[in-house]
């Protein structure tokens, strides 16, 4: 079963398996973005992971227009988060915060201000809101005098992280998300230095990651992509000049760790037929590359096994298996997830899902 349960070096973390947890919104902290006593439980129950990527977690209250989500903007939810990470920690977990900013997937029936974003466009569809459903708004463009108070917002979110006692911070770049507006031309119309060619879509980028690095170190910070096609709204005409400059740039840095999400032409949410782009992103980001998707046991070990990856995060199957770790091991069938206690507030689906052991113990 070698590598997947090898440790493996991810920048300055020592990960005891190359299994590691992908980032997946919940809906646990409270209207105000603070992080609840719950979250610190279903965290501890996932250590066994090699690494945790943490939730997204919203830098500032315009980036996070998703009901319930946490953030890490306020001295509330810095203290919040501590017992979250010190569970993790006390079970000899490791986990990291990932820095969030939803530009024009925000809604202002959560965040209370019009949505931001590289160029004035509507995400498609609807938008999750505390009232239901509701259509996606016009986002505004960012000026450029706001970039340096947005990139001062990363920098205060990620020391925030550390204060928080995260073990380091990755940058949402993936998903359709404020970064992922910038990269792709099919979001980003601008005329300035942030817009047009591929140096200057990957200018913002850039730019946020070297003050995070400069923040907590280049060894602490890590970025995640959505690379091969259409991804929550956004694509770009021609993704392999943007992505391997963006890896190029991201190697120059020396980030601890590039994630890739990169879905199937089969893929359970979001499938595409452009093929995957890790192959080349390899050539050019020397750093350990963790691949994220639809993967079971067979398709992680072939992938690690071929260099393409170095670790595989997963997300679905964590959520229903807090022992995935364990159950993969022995290979033990998984727990099956339920879609409707996603985002609900509260135990169920969250920490009530059994490990393999309590599963097969006898009923009194």
């Amino acid at each position: 079963m070698k590598p997947l349960f090898e440790h493996v070096v991810l920048g300055a973390l020592k990960a005891s398996n190359r299994i590691i947890m992908a980032p997946l919104t919940r809906a646990r902290a409270t209207r105000e973005h603070v992080p609840t006593e719950i979250m610190a439980q279903y965290y501890a129950q996932r250590a066994s992971a090699g690494l945790i990527i943490g939730e997204a977690t919203g830098i500032s209250r315009q980036g996070v227009g998703w009901p319930y989500a946490p953030g890490i903007w306020s001295e509330e939810q810095v203290n919040a988060w501590r017992p979250v990470t010190q569970a993790v920690h006390d079970k000899g977990g490791l986990i990291i915060a990932q820095l969030w900013h939803m530009g024009r997937m925000a809604h202002s029936a959560v965040t209370g201000q019009q949505p931001i974003s590289s160029s004035a466009t509507v995400m498609p569809g609807d938008a999750h809101t505390y009232d239901g459903k509701k259509p996606f708004e016009l986002a505004r463009p960012l000026t450029l005098e706001e970039i340096p108070s947005l990139i001062a917002d990363y920098i205060h979110a990620a020391k925030n992280a550390v204060a928080a006692g995260f073990d380091g911070v990755q940058i949402h770049a993936a998903n359709g998300q404020l970064m992922d507006q910038f990269l792709r031309d099919n979001s980003n119309m601008r005329t300035d230095e942030y817009g047009a060619s591929v140096e200057n879509r990957v200018r913002l980028l850039e730019q946020v990651t070297r003050a995070v690095a400069d923040a907590v170190g280049a060894n602490r910070t890590a970025v995640r992509l959505s690379p091969n096609g259409e991804s929550y709204g956004v694509d770009d005409s021609d993704p392999v000049p943007l992505f391997t400059a963006a890896a190029k740039m991201l190697n120059d840095i020396g980030i601890a760790f590039l994630e890739l999400r990169e879905p199937p032409p089969n893929g359970t949410f979001g499938a595409t037929d452009v093929p995957r782009l890790s192959p080349l992103i390899r050539k050019h980001f020397k750093g350990p590359i963790i691949l994220n998707s639809d993967y079971d046991l067979t398709r992680a070990q072939a992938d690690l096994q071929s260099g393409l990856a170095d670790a595989i995060s997963f997300g679905r199957p964590f959520l229903a298996n807090p022992d995935l770790v364990d159950r993969l091991q022995k290979g033990a069938p998984l727990n099956d997830d339920n879609m409707e206690t996603y985002y609900s507030q509260g135990a169920e689906g969250y920490i009530d899902y059994p490990t393999l052991a309590e599963s097969q113990a006898p009923r009194p």
